[in-house]
């Protein structure tokens, strides 16, 4: 992959300083960057002439070692920079606006306000345009942090970390550059490549037995990935601009793939079972065959290096040489003495680190300044950090660089497309009546959009699978509840599994269900205590060999070794490493057990002593939904009792409220005195509260204040509340909040982004139909959305999120009203079929993005 571009700044502060007056005694305070800027104002010092020689220089600089077409390297390249340029002296952008922006942003922003300056560029020299931007822009901040102590104190660490990235670039400019691997590194590389592909081309799919008895109950990823879609965190700020220009509506939720086009750091947070694991196998496999979408194509000749933090969580993040050796590779002993460096520090990685919150809570700042340290030192690798929501602060990695993205819950769409897929690998099951299974199948699509409980548990991977192998197993009769949902899948997995399936007499060990459970509730348990992850198998035996005697059903079936490889082999419910750790297929199986094993012991100490963390949350609930009534009592009194101060406190009060969905029973009392003491939390200050409230569940509901007595600012933030929680009694809510007086547009944009959350025939008549369209983009994310959005006529500004072709587009919207278009993604052919809207005037499209072309005349792009 060729390098991003860099700039020294012994070649590039003299040029970026001929674009800004010598500086005067300048105020303390914040500056208009087109006041500073050398080719305006009442005496200039640059022509346009200028722009165009340093816009010269720098291509000149930029380009290095490597070549462009002939007749581009002094010509349109240079032009289109020098155009970029003057928009400089455009702009109302200010000095703090554009630290705060950072480089790749500042230059973003730039780029959009030259609309079509590009299209005579090749795609490999718009490509050097954009970097070039973007190294020019980092230089030009450095000296307007330099310049300004303003700057320096009000937003120390954006100009410490702008000065880091002008000393690393030097350092970089002076290796040598795009250095080809030694016969022996590409040796091992090829064998490394080939065993990515082995160890992550599996995926586990729940409830579908193979053919085989013996094979592990996993499929290809190709012939099972579903495409999950993500939005970048937070949203862009919104204003009262119209589709014109930069706002209108929220940040669009997008294929992941596309999401993360573009991105070089990239913090990525997700649910349990939402798909992050899944995610990062898919890019592995992907870079290490080289068959990469075209969104993705600058990983190219990276080689994909996955760190599952669980596997050494204990140890601290290993230093690179070990890092094959922290996670258990079967090469880990035969790399070249120095290849990870070296794979590094010719910045060819791509590196996968997955699951921070697996790491122990006062562990993880010592993982982040670590992963800090190298990202530092080796600055020009791709890097995708996973955690679960709650792990973490917001801009964790910010100060780093890293771009925040989420996870979306699955879409209609997608739902659908996975229960297909599910079923069309489960017509592969030894014995399967596929008559049968297609009416499963056909049974099972009809009922989600009718059944607001399975709406409400099929929004990721994990749960969809459940649901689909429950459906099957149970001819079509599904549990409603959460706990009910894992119950099931237990029975379904540790009775019933082996014996449908005729294997009786794999091994000597005979456990009925109740055994199995138990011994791997042990197990669970103690990586709860210890707070592992994984257990190594000497662990596992010793903890079997612990409990054996006060299990009877299971101590005369054999030696805890033979037990332990029979829940290994048959249970489906564990997985060895390479290495020989084992580790629950998945985290919430873990927890579930754990919660379980916890509430049967009665050790509500432990729980209450952890609950102010984050990786506990989901272990209290299902504890919650386990006990009996006076343990759930005291369980609840616990986290409502004083002794915890600050943030650590309210977590504890709100964990309290969240688990009342999840009760049978509860003294009414204890009750009414959850709802009476945490009715005043969930009225957040700051829009990263509101958003993290959505957690606690439809209980909030019950407390929120009435939408028609709060400012404009707090009815904004009770929204971004709102739309996140899953339950239908919040469209109820948000129509209210639509019927107040003020609807000012980013209120407005927020109630059309929680659209997808919700059944959207009855969003569309509670709360879209009656929402002023002025300035206002409508997203429309799934073929439902499109639908329902033209039998409402349609609308003048459109936000496409969803995955569809041009036909579908030109069938589904509605052609008179649309004036304004916004694509979240670029379709991947070109543009000209727009021409069939007669009065759209405005195409906007992600920056982020690749461009698009084609574009009918008349129609002005933005970005």
């Amino acid at each position: 992959m060729e390098p991003a571009v860099r700039l020294s700044s012994s070649a590039a502060a003299p040029l970026v300083r001929e674009l800004f007056a010598e500086p005067q005694q300048r105020p303390d305070g914040e500056e208009l960057i087109a006041a500073l800027v050398s080719f305006r104002g009442s005496r200039p010092t640059c022509t346009y002439g200028d722009l165009e020689r340093l816009a010269r220089e720098f291509v000149r600089h930029g380009l290095g070692g490597r070549s462009l077409p002939q007749q581009e390297e002094n010509g349109p390249v240079a032009a289109v920079l020098a155009r970029t340029l003057a928009v400089l002296g455009e702009l109302d952008t200010t000095d703090v606006q554009a630290v705060r922006l950072g480089p790749q942003d500042w230059a973003r922003l730039l780029r959009s306000h030259v609309p079509g300056a590009d299209r005579k560029l090749t795609e490999e020299s718009a490509w050097f345009h954009d970097s070039l931007l973007v190294a020019v822009c980092l230089h030009a901040l450095h000296l307007l942090v330099e310049q300004s102590p303003y700057l320096a104190d009000r937003l120390p660490e954006r100009s410490h970390r702008i000065r880091q990235l002008v000393d690393l670039g030097d350092v970089s400019a002076l290796r040598e550059r795009c250095r080809q691997p030694s016969p022996e590194d590409s040796a091992f590389e090829e064998r490394y490549l080939r065993s990515v592909v082995a160890e992550y081309d599996r995926i586990t799919i729940y409830g579908i037995d193979l053919p085989n008895p013996d094979t592990p109950d996993s499929w290809s990823l190709d012939a099972t990935y579903l495409s999950l879609s993500a939005e970048f965190d937070p949203p862009l700020k919104q204003d009262d601009r119209t589709p014109s220009g930069r706002a209108g509506g929220t940040e669009p939720v997008m294929p992941a793939d596309r999401a993360l086009a573009g991105q070089e750091r990239v913090m990525l947070r997700g649910v349990a079972g939402s798909g992050k694991t899944t995610l990062v196998q898919r890019l592995a496999v992907s870079t290490a065959r080289g068959r990469l979408p075209d969104e993705l194509a600058t990983l190219h000749g990276r080689v994909p290096v996955v760190l599952p933090v669980r596997r050494f969580a204990q140890q601290g993040f290993p230093a690179p040489d070990d890092f094959l050796g922290a996670v258990g590779h079967p090469l880990a002993g035969e790399a070249p003495d120095g290849w990870m460096v070296r794979l590094l520090a010719d910045e060819r990685a791509l590196l996968l680190v997955d699951g921070i919150d697996e790491a122990p809570e006062d562990q993880r700042v010592a993982v982040r300044d670590a992963l800090r340290r190298m990202m530092r030192i080796y600055s020009g690798n791709f890097c995708l950090v996973t955690a679960r929501p709650p792990a973490v602060d917001a801009e964790w990695l910010a100060d780093e660089g890293f771009d925040e993205l989420t996870l979306a819950p699955m879409n209609r769409d997608q739902v659908a497309a996975f229960i297909t897929a599910w079923h069309s690998a489960a017509r592969t099951d030894s014995g399967t009546d596929h008559a049968h299974l297609d009416a499963y199948r056909d049974r099972l699509l009809q009922s989600i959009p009718l059944y607001r409980e399975l709406r409400g548990l099929a929004t990721n991977p994990l749960m969809c699978g459940l649901i689909c192998a429950l459906n099957r197993d149970r001819s079509g009769s599904l549990p409603k509840g959460r706990r009910e949902l894992y119950e099931a899948a237990m029975e379904m997995l540790l009775q019933r599994r082996d014996p449908e399936r005729r294997v009786l007499y794999a091994d000597e060990v005979h456990l009925q269900r109740s055994a199995r459970e138990r011994l791997l509730r042990k197990l669970a348990y103690r990586m709860l205590v210890e707070d592992h992850a994984v257990l190594s198998e000497a662990a596992a035996v010793e903890e079997i060999t612990r409990c054996l005697p006060a299990i009877p059903a299971a101590a005369g079936q054999g030696t805890p070794g033979q037990i332990f490889t029979h829940l290994l082999q048959r249970t489906g419910l564990l997985r060895e490493q390479a290495n020989g750790v084992v580790e629950f297929v998945h985290r919430t199986v873990q927890d579930f057990l754990a919660a379980k094993e916890a509430v049967e012991r009665g050790d509500f100490a432990l729980l209450l002593e952890h609950a102010h963390e984050a990786e506990w949350e989901e272990v209290i609930r299902m504890a919650a939904a386990h006990a009996r009534p006076d343990e759930c009592g005291e369980l609840l009194a616990g986290l409502m009792a004083p002794g915890k101060v600050g943030m650590q406190r309210n977590r504890r009060r709100l964990l309290a409220a969240a688990c009342l969905e999840h009760v049978t029973e509860i003294d009414p009392a204890t009750h009414a005195r959850i709802r009476r003491e945490t009715r005043h939390m969930v009225r957040p200050t700051s829009e990263a509260a509101a958003r993290g409230l959505g957690w606690v569940g439809p209980i909030v509901l019950e407390m929120l204040p009435d939408p028609a007595s709060v400012s404009d600012d707090e009815a904004y933030r009770i929204a971004l509340t709102v739309t996140r929680i899953n339950d239908d009694a919040a469209v109820h809510y948000l129509a209210r909040l639509r019927q107040r007086e003020s609807l000012p547009l980013p209120l407005r944009a927020e109630l059309m982004r929680g659209w997808r959350h919700f059944d959207t025939e009855r969003y569309a008549e509670e709360v879209v139909r009656q929402l002023d369209p002025e300035g206002l983009y409508f997203p429309v994310a799934d073929r439902v959305e499109l639908s329902v959005l033209h039998r409402l006529g349609g609308r003048e500004c459109i936000q496409v999120a969803g995955d569809f072709t041009p036909d579908e587009l030109l069938s589904g919207l509605s052609r008179g009203p649309l004036r304004h278009l916004w694509l979240a993604y670029d379709l991947g052919v070109s543009m000209e079929w727009l021409a069939d809207f007669p009065s759209l005037t405005t195409l906007r499209v992600n920056p982020r993005l690749p461009r698009v072309s084609g574009v009918p005349e008349g129609i002005r792009i933005i970005s």
